[in-house]
């Protein structure tokens, strides 16, 4: 030891290098801790950025598959259908007022025609009143109105179920206007050629009629095979939000292959007052008479232009 220096300076040097060195390996050790905290936070941020370019990439995709799935080719539609004339909806609507109005009468004693003048003719019946004013169960015009206008402009594709959620033109607002204020809610239209289009004009009705009457409304769909009643129950999950269990002969919407079954649920429903909808698929070539007494009745006429359709014989 120099003698310079006394044991009390060497203890506080070696006191003062411990310090040193403590504070070097806490600053380490901070330093460590900082960079893998900076790490962490990178990757996570890392991480969150993937997660919301994935989201943003499948808000796109969703929006391009709602704007092309009903808009573009709803449009195409109707450049190919709007030459058509609307001749088979008339059609089934004078044969429906006639098959309500059909009445058995006595046949007339034959006539002397050489003792007796001729008869003046009868006075003809009045016009039956319009189909309007024989349907207490739609909503007024203007509400019918506002109602398409909503659909047409203002989509609501996450709304509550049984209203309308997907994308809503004017080819498919005139389609259910026609019907719901010139036929009374009981009538045929025509046919888009796909029954994506057709399921979403019936659900716009759907979803208007369950807006007055809410869950006594029943709605009963007729075609002829399970694969085509499979299209109309997946239409219908995707165009109002309803579920497997909204469908079943105790549930909103039932599915018939045969018109007998049919209209006896029909007339079960309406005794134990419900209002039953009947919609038919333009796969029917058949439509029997007795599906026609119903307060609201929706046929999908085929397209007369297109070979494959057939158009309804009456039973």
């Amino acid at each position: 030891m120099p003698a310079d220096e006394s044991p009390l300076s060497s203890a506080a040097n070696k006191s003062e290098n411990s310090v040193t060195r403590t504070d070097t390996r806490v600053q380490a050790d901070l330093s460590r801790m900082v960079r893998e905290a900076v790490s962490d936070l990178e990757r996570k941020k890392r991480s969150l950025e993937l997660e919301i370019e994935k989201l943003e990439r499948r808000r796109d995709r969703i929006n391009a598959e709602m704007k092309t799935s009903f808009a573009g080719a709803s449009q195409d539609l109707a450049m190919r259908v709007q030459s058509f004339k609307e001749y088979l909806v008339g059609s089934l609507q004078d044969l429906a007022t006639s098959a309500e109005q059909l009445s058995l009468s006595t046949p007339e004693p034959p006539v002397n025609r050489a003792a007796t003048a001729p008869s003046p003719a009868a006075p003809e019946p009045p016009p039956p009143p319009s189909p309007t004013a024989k349907s207490p169960y739609l909503l007024d015009a203007e509400r019918i109105q506002s109602l398409l206008d909503q659909y047409r402009l203002r989509p609501d594709y996450y709304g509550p179920v049984w209203q309308l959620r997907r994308t809503f033109e004017p080819i498919h607002a005139d389609r259910v206007a026609n019907w719901m204020l010139n036929q009374g809610g009981r009538g045929a239209i025509k046919t888009l050629n796909s029954r994506l289009q057709n399921v979403l004009v019936a659900s716009a009705a759907i979803s208007m009629l369950h807006t007055m009457h809410g869950d006594r409304l029943r709605v009963l769909v007729l075609a002829r095979s399970p694969e085509r009643l499979g299209d109309w129950r997946r239409g219908f999950q995707d165009c109002l939000g309803v579920s497997r269990t909204d469908f079943g002969t105790r549930s909103g919407i039932m599915l018939f292959e045969s018109s007998e079954p049919m209209a006896q649920r029909a007339e079960r429903l309406q005794e134990n007052n419900y209002l039953p909808l009947i919609i038919i698929d333009e796969s029917e070539g058949k439509v029997a008479l007795s599906l026609l007494q119903f307060p609201l009745w929706l046929a999908i006429a085929p397209d007369p232009a297109n070979p494959a359709s057939e158009a309804y014989d009456f039973y």
